[in-house]
């Protein structure tokens, strides 16, 4: 799977909360479309069948962008010491 860059997975995951709380507000064919098409977008990004197997691989993906920035943030430390 090529790994999503973090801010277009974190732009995708703020569409998705967006369209779902309006659909579940309203429901109308253009939130269902619309949530149908960001849900379908959140699948491809996250090499997933269901969007509730895409929102747990995105949470591990969220996980690993922050535990690798922590990283980098030490290594620098370092250096600078």
């Amino acid at each position: 799977m090529m790994v999503p860059a973090e801010k277009e997975l974190r732009t995708v995951l703020a569409q998705f909360a967006e369209v779902r709380i309006e659909h579940d507000v309203r429901p109308t064919g253009r939130t269902s479309r619309a949530l149908e098409d960001v849900t379908y977008t959140l699948c491809v990004m996250t090499a997933s069948r269901t969007a509730e197997e895409a929102l747990r691989t995105a949470d591990l993906l969220i996980e690993k962008y922050r535990t690798t920035r922590e990283g980098a943030a030490q290594e620098d430390e370092t250096l600078a010491a």
